[in-house]
């Protein structure tokens, strides 16, 4: 557990945590040689001279003293480990998170690293400042106390010393027994949480068929599991902690047993028999407690698994000596690209000079977004090469290859903050001057004008107070405002208004003026304005020429065009 924790920690963590656990022996061991005091004392107290009790008294007032500014520090040391480790951790898994390749994020892991951040991290948290403590002293204390009944009598310490084994392995089989219900648990605990948000999502489907006085029966079913599963991780549990009580009352009651026969037959006084009593019983406590504790210590682990897991997924590689791009043109080199066992580029090679714009058209599923996602480096080819200015994307610094590429994607993400913060993403140090061009010239400064507070209206999350087009003007002014030479449109007009759509239009032309462009459009009308059109299909170039050129073809671009452009599908 605690090699885990330091692993997931990494290197900066771990040497602090390494104290702490250091810290949390020393005094655990204290507490055990604390109570080999009251062998002694209780000697003394029970024999002819009680008086002999003060020195001992004294010694053990001192050790106490000791001990509790020992239990301080190293309890304070664990919280702020804790809490310094959180903060840095977030960090650490941002860092990771934003190095991994896009084609990781599936549906399924966005929500399993939400609530790992949050779930995940705390539990980690939990370990340092409130697990670590109770089990360490949980089992060195015991042990402590184990070592000095063996000095004192070595028939009752071996006695207790069965107990050990017997201990750790009723919490291995426990642990064990729990693994399953605790992976099974996690799992319906994720169902759950995406069913209750497409029960919520779905609220306009099931108002609109009038089914809002209903139960949604998959959000049911997933509750259901929930709760049995919560049951059979309940019942699993009891073997283990019936078992660790049997087995601490059965030891007690064996060393009774054992002391009384060895008072009776003279070979140990009755005052020495109530001292391993005594310190038998201290054992007790914390051993017991081993069972609540180990359960706790199980879901955290659980959750530094699936942390650990995270941190060990290997980000895409950054080159040792990267090459900074001479110029601005785009190249796919036989490029081959699978996404799990779906092939989606099968050998594409295509150029853009630089300063000219591609179109890239073709059915649903025809790769073309990912031609846009292989040019940002969202994924790594299988096969071939993409170049920016002549150099293998692979082989520029990340930061230097994003400062060269604006995107503006379909579905637009704005952070919950003010449309300026928004837009400054594109370049934070730009002037307000700067901003506001950019803004103008996205036709973003209409939307500005007529919303409360203006610039510093908030946009909620997600951009969830603004309409699409709004959205899309924002993205636009943020990518005006990088001022990248190289600009990727991924089918952004394809959800708009006829207004919306006109301003974006407008916004799109003043971004796409002199930079190398490869957009991917589904309004053909869009296409027109390209040097150059490409279509795609099941991940092939099928067709390549200017737009003109592909109509008097009368191939697959020209039979497209024709359907997108009769009245029944017409704008």
């Amino acid at each position: 557990m605690i090699r885990m924790l330091l692993r997931v920690l990494g290197h900066e963590y771990a040497k602090p945590m390494r104290r702490t656990v250091a810290m949390m022996t020393a005094t655990a061991i204290l507490e055990g040689l604390l109570y080999a005091l009251l062998v002694p004392v209780l000697q003394a107290l029970f024999g002819s001279t009680p008086a002999d009790a003060w020195p001992w008294l004294i010694a053990f007032g001192a050790g106490v003293v000791v001990y509790a500014v020992m239990r301080y520090v190293s309890d304070l040391s664990g919280m702020r480990v804790g809490t310094t480790m959180l903060r840095g951790m977030y960090h650490r898994l941002g860092d990771h998170l934003a190095r991994l390749p896009i084609g990781w994020y599936t549906e399924a892991r966005v929500g399993e690293v939400s609530m790992m951040a949050s779930r995940g991290l705390l539990a980690a948290l939990g370990v340092a400042a409130h697990l670590l403590a109770p089990f360490i002293n949980a089992l060195v204390t015991p042990l402590t106390i184990v070592v000095v009944m063996l000095v004192f009598n070595w028939q009752l310490g071996l006695a207790a010393l069965i107990a050990a084994p017997v201990v750790a392995l009723i919490q291995v089989w426990t642990a064990r027994s729990m693994a399953t219900t605790d992976a099974e648990r996690h799992e319906r605990d994720n169902e759950a949480s995406a069913r209750v948000i497409e029960y919520l999502q779905a609220q306009p489907v099931l108002r609109a068929g009038g089914r809002t006085g209903e139960r949604f029966e998959l959000l049911d079913d997933s509750l259901q599991e929930v709760e049995r599963t919560s049951r059979r991780t309940v019942l699993s549990t009891l073997p283990g902690a019936v078992g660790l009580t049997l087995t601490v009352q059965a030891i007690f009651t064996a060393l009774l047993v054992l002391g009384t026969y060895l008072a009776l037959g003279g070979n140990i006084g009755v005052a020495e028999v109530l001292t391993i009593l005594v310190l038998a019983a201290r054992c007790a406590d914390p051993l017991l407690s081993l069972s609540d504790i180990g359960g706790k210590l199980r879901g955290a682990r659980s959750e530094l698994d699936r942390l650990d897991t995270v941190l060990r997924t290997q980000p895409l590689p950054e080159p040792s000596d990267p090459v900074r791009p001479e110029g601005n043109d785009l190249e796919f080199d036989s490029v081959a690209f699978k996404h799990g066992d779906r092939v989606v580029m099968d050998g594409v090679s295509l150029s853009v000079p630089s300063g000219q714009r591609l179109a890239v058209v073709g059915p649903s599923g025809a790769g073309k977004s990912t031609l846009l996602q292989l040019v940002a480096r969202f994924y790594d080819v299988d096969a071939g090469a993409v170049r920016v200015g002549g150099v293998d994307v692979r082989s520029i610094d990340t930061e230097v290859l994003m400062s060269q590429i604006a995107i503006v994607f379909q579905n637009v993400y704005l952070f919950d903050g003010t449309i300026e913060e928004n837009v400054r993403l594109g370049r934070p140090d730009a002037s307000d001057e700067e901003v506001r061009a950019a803004a103008s010239a996205a036709r973003l400064d209409e939307v500005v004008e007529r919303l409360p507070g203006g610039w510093a209206a908030d946009v909620g999350e997600g951009g969830a107070l603004l309409s699409g087009g709004e959205r899309q003007r924002v993205s636009i002014a943020r990518a005006l405002l990088k001022n990248a030479p190289i600009v990727l449109l991924d089918e952004v007009t394809s959800a708009l208004d006829p207004v919306n759509e006109a301003a974006v239009h407008e916004g799109i032309e003043r971004l796409m003026a002199g930079r190398t462009v490869v957009m991917v459009a589904h309004r053909m009308r869009t296409v027109q304005r390209a040097d150059r059109v490409v279509f795609l299909d099941d991940g092939k170039v099928v067709e390549e020429g200017s737009h003109d050129e592909l109509l008097r073809r009368g191939g697959r671009y020209a039979d497209f065009w024709n359907i997108a452009m009769t009245p029944a599908s017409s704008e």
